[in-house]
């Protein structure tokens, strides 16, 4: 019997927690240990209520269809729970938590993640390790969480905490958004370290523009989302057709 793909959305629908109004209409994607799939779409079409959807987000409630991981059904699942099971997310607006150390941050999120005590001079060495390999200053250990960070620092962050937790599937929710070119390319080369430190990671990456794969990654398959529903899949080449042509012939 062949294994279960390691993560796995089937026939999802999903609407607004408070109204009702359907967002998502069926929406299918299946990826591999190991592979990167970009999901690609306009504003509007359901991006980002899908990657708070696969993280548990309250404000969404799936009517029909599931979500699984590892051969398991997460639909149900709390976002803790997910994240403790190796579900790892990339906001697009990640948020600030003053008082709290990225230090501390790290060492409580690790200790949650292996569901045993981490030792904080381990989470701190591995800190550093990633931090050295990821071309980020040492300080920003000490710093509160995203309170002040740049753009990129807090983008860059994200990709360290994702090194870190050591999870088995990312999804970046738009990690390109409010980055310049040479930002673009740390968190693509950042992305591509931990990639390779960690071949069966499995990563979806949700963004508007190519602009985050034509700065160095490339992926197994993309994905056109138009108003809620994934209308066409295809290789690297559906990224730039889309750029060329835009999303508009690829509508349902």
């Amino acid at each position: 019997m062949p294994a279960a793909p390691l993560f796995e959305i089937d026939g999802l629908h999903v609407a607004t927690a408070d109204g009702g109004v359907e967002i998502l209409r069926g929406v299918d994607l299946v990826v591999g240990a190991g592979e990167l799939h970009a999901l690609m779409g306009p504003n509007g079409s359901g991006k980002s209520t899908l990657a708070s959807t696969l993280l548990g987000s309250p404000e969404y409630e799936v009517t029909s269809g599931s979500i699984r991981f590892k051969g398991e059904d997460i639909t149900s699942w709390p976002p803790e729970v997910r994240g403790k099971a190796g579900l790892f997310l990339a906001f697009q607006y990640p948020q600030e938590i003053p008082g709290v150390s990225v230090r501390n941050f790290l060492t409580q999120a690790l200790q949650a993640r292996k569901g045993t005590d981490v030792s904080s001079i381990e989470t701190y060495m591995t800190m550093v390790e990633w931090m050295e390999r990821l071309a980020i200053d040492s300080q920003l250990m000490e710093r509160h969480l995203n309170e002040k960070f740049s753009g990129g620092e807090k983008k860059r962050n994200e990709i360290l905490q994702m090194a870190v937790l050591e999870p088995e599937m990312a999804i970046l929710d738009e990690t390109d958004t409010g980055l310049d070119i040479d930002a673009l390319r740390i968190v693509a080369t950042g992305l591509k370290e931990v990639r390779s430190e960690r071949p069966e990671l499995g990563v979806l990456a949700i963004t508007h523009f190519q602009r985050i794969l034509t700065a160095g990654l490339e992926p197994d398959r993309v994905h056109v989302l138009v108003d809620g529903r994934i209308t066409t899949s295809g290789g690297p080449e559906l990224a730039d057709q889309l750029e060329r042509e835009g999303y508009e012939r690829f509508a349902s």
